[in-house]
């Protein structure tokens, strides 16, 4: 009878926790019946559309709650929405990341990009058209140049990163800097002559703005050359508030992190079947990208 009485206040105590967890679990999605996710195209707003809006029906259905996509015109409308608390779920660039934490925006990264092959990295490189006469970054002092946005890392700030290593200030060594607002109208500035380079994003041969350009037949990659290319940059963060409730964060995690084998064909169109997964990160991936702003900052101060 006594070993029945505790089997039975074992069996009721399960349940109570069971209904506690689930009450929990319902809690955060009538506080957030919605849930908002940023990112800032590489492209135009209708691809971007087109590419992520699978992910948006997965991320709904994994997640219980609406997941709408909002797509901003830059990083800072994506630092200002978090710091504002209306958008709960951002893709950065690693940079924008490192620009929202120096701002105090109350977000933390919680998982990174991982492309083909396991990379967690990619690079900044300079464009240049294949018949130019132009071989390396010296070679263009004086000449106009396409940058992508003030807070893109491999658009702006390992560029002028890059320059300062070689004793050169981007601001007086170019004729003129072109803010194009993404990577691939930095392509476009170039192939219609707007400028004589332009700085972009590249991971490999076979991944690159460029390549998705190609294969949209909007571009054709051996009609550039790259004249220069950084170091290693690590992969873009994706990050939420602060804010949100540790049960909501948990599920969130679990979606990201799972979305690749929970729903490989959304995945795979988000990414055009260039990446492989998200991984697990926190801040300390990025301090050195924070070092790096924070230096730049400092040049645009003596400038």
């Amino acid at each position: 009878m006594f070993t029945r009485r505790l089997m039975l206040a074992a069996t009721i105590a399960t349940a109570a926790m069971g209904v506690v967890s689930h009450a929990s679990a319902e809690d955060w999605k009538t506080k957030y019946p919605e849930l908002t996710f940023a990112l800032v195209p590489a492209e135009n707003a209708a691809d971007t559309t087109a590419r992520w809006t699978p992910m948006m029906d997965y991320l709904s259905k994994k997640l219980g709650v609406k997941v709408t996509m909002r797509i901003v015109n830059d990083y800072a409308a994506v630092i200002e929405g978090q710091k504002a608390g209306n958008i709960q779920i951002a893709l950065y660039g690693p940079a924008s990341y490192a620009r929202a934490f120096k701002v105090g925006a109350e977000v933390t990264p919680f998982a990174m990009e991982v492309s083909n092959g396991g990379l967690k990295g990619y690079y900044s490189v300079l464009y240049v058209k294949k018949d130019s006469p132009y071989q390396k970054l010296e070679d263009l002092k004086g000449k106009p140049v396409a940058f992508v946005d003030p807070n893109s890392t491999s658009g702006n700030n390992v560029p002028r990163f890059e320059l300062n290593k070689l004793g050169l200030d981007a601001d007086k060594f170019f004729s003129k800097i072109v803010y194009s607002g993404t990577h691939e109208n930095s392509v476009l500035a170039l192939s219609q002559g707007t400028v004589e380079a332009a700085f972009n994003a590249w991971d490999s041969e076979t991944s690159s703005t460029l390549m998705k350009m190609e294969n949209k037949g909007i571009a054709k990659y051996s009609d550039y050359r790259i004249i220069f290319k950084s170091a290693q940059i690590v992969n873009s963060p994706l990050a939420y508030l602060n804010s949100l409730p540790e049960d909501a964060k948990a599920a969130i995690r679990d979606a990201f992190l799972n979305a690749y084998t929970n729903d490989r064909a959304a995945f795979d169109k988000a990414y055009d079947g260039k990446y492989e997964s998200y991984t697990p990160i926190t801040h300390d991936a990025y301090k050195g990208v924070v070092d790096l702003i924070t230096f730049v900052d400092e040049l645009k101060k003596k400038s």
